[in-house]
Parts: structure tokens; C-alpha cells; sequence
């Protein structure tokens, strides 16, 4: 049911919403379902890679591959919570999207977003203790430890998205139901209340600016301690190899929260449409394409172990 087909407000209750998505007629959304499909299938291929190698190799059993993997799966899931959708909408007349399939949406792309942001900052810890405390580093990060930091980090992200998700969707939708958007997203959506969204863009900015926040911070403090850790080593081969695997650390944090930062984390975020659609495609679509690129081709004992895989897959 569309309540704004005349162009007037409503004050009927909406059930469905429509996903404007991207501007352009048949020629631009065939480009890009072609652009978006091509990146979405390298995305999966990618991150299930990552996921196969850590499971199937045994030398990559370890807290720091443990981590990647769980964050190999979480760039998977999310990705996928947005673009089987988004594709069909390319090709499609109909953008329709029902009230509760849109909060679902919402919902479990929020928690997955908000768990790799905690994630992140579980993976920057686990880097300061292998690195400044290596003695106590087995004991530190046993595999239970490794366990109930990853089981936080998803605590983390489903308090913060049944938070976002009620105070979103308890609004009144009836001024439209046209989201300017290509998934279910807060700043869209408060576009469409027809009250006082003034208390649910401080919400936003307050939660969203508290975590990205706090997790940076966790993330500085411990790659502050880890510099000058390796500065004071005197093998310069040791050094190199530290940087090397710190360094696709840092490249993916800083595209996953600068991202994020620019999206949720800034008073002018609800009011920037076209430019959110874009940072979106960035952190949903593009560093989930990134990520197994970034931490292969940088990292000396995945590149070996793809090696191994494939030389046993020839064997055989």
C-alpha cells in the first residue's frame, strides 16, 4: 500500500516501503547490477577463501587467524543482508519492501556492522599482547579468551542494533514511503517520519560517535604501545615482518571507520543522501572485496598457505 500516491500527507499507517536505490533509467541500472553483481560475487569468493584456508590449514590455528576469520564471516553475512536485495531492485519495476522485511534488514545489518567495528578493536588488542607480552601472550589469549572476546563483540553489536532498530522503527512512517536509499538505513528513514526526529539523530550520533569512538581509541592505544615495541627491536627483518602484518591491520581500519565516521558519526550525515549511498556501497560492498585482498596479499603466512592449498589441489 502506497499512502503518498497522491503526493499529500497520510496519516495511514505504512506497510510497505519502496527502495528508490539509484537514479537512472534501464541502460544505467543494467551497468549497475553488472558493476554491483561483479563485486558482490568477488566479495563472497574472497571471504569464504579466507574462511576455508584458516579452517582447512593448521598452521593458521592461531587467535590472530581465528579473529580474521570471524571477520571474514562478518564481511560475508552483512554484505549479503543488503545485496541479494539491492540486485533484484536493479532489474526490477517493483522496489517494494515490506515494513517488517525492511527492519529486518536494518536489524541484522546493524549488528553486523556494529560487531566487525568491535571486532576491529578485538584484533588491534590481540596484536598488543602478542607483540608487547609475548611470554604471557599463550595464556592471554587462550582459545577461550579468543571465544568470549568474539561472543562480546557480537553482544556489543545486538544491544546497539535493537537500540537503533526500536527507536527507528517505533517512529510514525506516514509522510512517504519512498526510501531514498538502496537498503534500510536510519538517515533515510528518519526522512520519512512525520514527527520529531530530533531525539533519534542525537541517539544515532551519540551511540555511533560513542562506539566508533571507544573502539578507535583501543585501536590507537594499542598500535601506539606496538610501534614503540617494534622501534626499540633490533632485527630489522622483524621489524618488517611486524609492520607488514600490523599495516593491513591499520589499512582495514581506517577504510571500515572513516567509512563509518563520515556516514553516522557527523551532525550532516542524515541530511547527504547521494554522498551516503556512495560511502554505503563503500563499507557494505567494497571493503568486504578489500578485506581478503588486504590481508593475503600483505601477509606472508596466508600467501603460504594458499600456496599449500593449491599445490595439495593439484596433488590430487
Amino acid at each position: 500500500m502506497s499512502p503518498y500516491g497522491n503526493g499529500n500527507l497520510s496519516v495511514m499507517p505504512l506497510q510497505d516501503f519502496m527502495l528508490d536505490g539509484f537514479a537512472g533509467g534501464p541502460q544505467t541500472q543494467a551497468l549497475l547490477f553488472a558493476l554491483f553483481l561483479a563485486l558482490y560475487v568477488v566479495a563472497i569468493l574472497g571471504n569464504l577463501t579466507m574462511i576455508m584456508l584458516i579452517t582447512l590449514d593448521a598452521r593458521l590455528h592461531s587467535p590472530m587467524y581465528f579473529f580474521l576469520k570471524n571477520l571474514s564471516f562478518l564481511d560475508l553475512c552483512y554484505s549479503s543482508v543488503i545485496y541479494p536485495k539491492a540486485l533484484v531492485n536493479f532489474l526490477s519495476s517493483s522496489k517494494v519492501i515490506t515494513f517488517e522485511g525492511c527492519a529486518t534488514q536494518f536489524f541484522f545489518f546493524s549488528l553486523l556492522v556494529t560487531t566487525e567495528g568491535f571486532l576491529l578493536a578485538v584484533m588491534a588488542y590481540d596484536r598488543f599482547v602478542a607483540i608487547c607480552s609475548p611470554l604471557r601472550y599463550p595464556i592471554s589469549m587462550r582459545p577461550l579468551v579468543c571465544a568470549r572476546l568474539v561472543l562480546g563483540s557480537y553482544c556489543g553489536g545486538c544491544l546497539n542494533s535493537i537500540l537503533q532498530t526500536s527507536f527507528t522503527f517505533s517512529l510514525p512512517f506516514c509522510s512517504s514511503n519512498h526510501i531514498d536509499h538502496f537498503f534500510c538505513d536510519v538517515p533515510p528513514l528518519l526522512k520519512l517520519a512525520c514527527a520529531d526526529t530530533t531525539i533519534n539523530e542525537l541517539v544515532m550520533f551519540a551511540i555511533s560517535g560513542l562506539i566508533i569512538v571507544g573502539t578507535i581509541l583501543v585501536v590507537l592505544i594499542s598500535y601506539g604501545y606496538i610501534t614503540g615495541t617494534i622501534l626499540r627491536m633490533r632485527s630489522g627483518g622483524g621489524r618488517h615482518k611486524l609492520f607488514s602484518t600490523c599495516g593491513s591491520h591499520m589499512t582495514a581500519v581506517s577504510l571500515f571507520y572513516g567509512t563509518l565516521f563520515v556516514m553516522y558519526a557527523q551532525p550532516g550525515a542524515v541530511e547527504s543522501m547521494e554522498q551516503g549511498k556512495v560511502v554505503s556501497v563503500f563499507y557494505t560492498l567494497v571493503i568486504p572485496v578489500l578485506n581478503p585482498l588486504i590481508y593475503s596479499l600483505r601477509n606472508k603466512d596466508v600467501k603460504e598457505a594458499l600456496r599449500r592449498l593449491g599445490q595439495r589441489h593439484t596433488a590430487t
